[in-house]
């Protein structure tokens, strides 16, 4: 998967072993996940969950944000699958980019990407994703993803010594693709 109208081009792929430097990276470098902080990680997880399913799960998983022409891993995008009742599967998407690629407008064509991709390969109406209230450009990239804010939900992450309120946005399958837009 790739979007290509803009430069540079960002692509989706599966995780590869070379990759898992970045995500040891995620684990144990503070501050280099930004707000997403949320303490020390095993650095060998990653390894363990690539030899388990190259994390390409059915249930969650992650896919590599590429940059052309330089074929740059520049972070990665993931899902989980979530019920809200009976037959209502839902998709919770996130990002991590590393600092260098962030606010280029990588970030909201690689969610829209990955939209695209679980539109076409599952059945779910919805896709959802969380942020910071002081993460405004998240919220922006969001926006231009295609989704809408549905509001906040309150005391819902532990972080950096406190219960914090997050942001709530979403996707539906119906909701105009931000690729239709003028000028994206």
């Amino acid at each position: 998967m790739a979007h290509d109208r803009g430069e540079p081009t960002v692509r989706l792929r599966p995780v590869a072993e070379t990759d898992l430097e970045m995500f040891r990276r995620f684990c144990t470098e503070p501050g280099l996940i930004g707000l997403d902080w949320s303490g020390f990680r095993d650095p060998g997880a990653p390894a363990r969950r690539f030899a388990a399913d190259n994390w390409l799960g059915a249930d969650d998983g992650r896919l590599i944000v590429q940059v052309e022409p330089d074929q740059a891993a520049a972070g990665f995008v993931s899902y989980l699958a979530g019920r809200y009742s009976g037959m209502a599967s839902y998709w919770e998407i996130g990002i991590a980019l590393l600092p260098a690629w962030r606010g280029r407008g990588i970030g909201w064509r690689a969610q829209a990407l990955l939209c695209d991709y679980l539109f076409q390969h599952t059945p779910a109406q919805r896709i959802q994703a969380g942020t910071h209230p002081e993460n405004v450009a998240e919220q922006r990239s969001l926006e231009k993803a295609g989704f809408q804010l549905e509001g906040v939900v309150r005391a819902c992450e532990f972080r950096a010594g406190r219960w914090r309120d997050g942001y709530l946005y979403s996707r539906l399958r119906d909701d105009p693709s931000p690729w239709d837009r003028p000028g994206e």
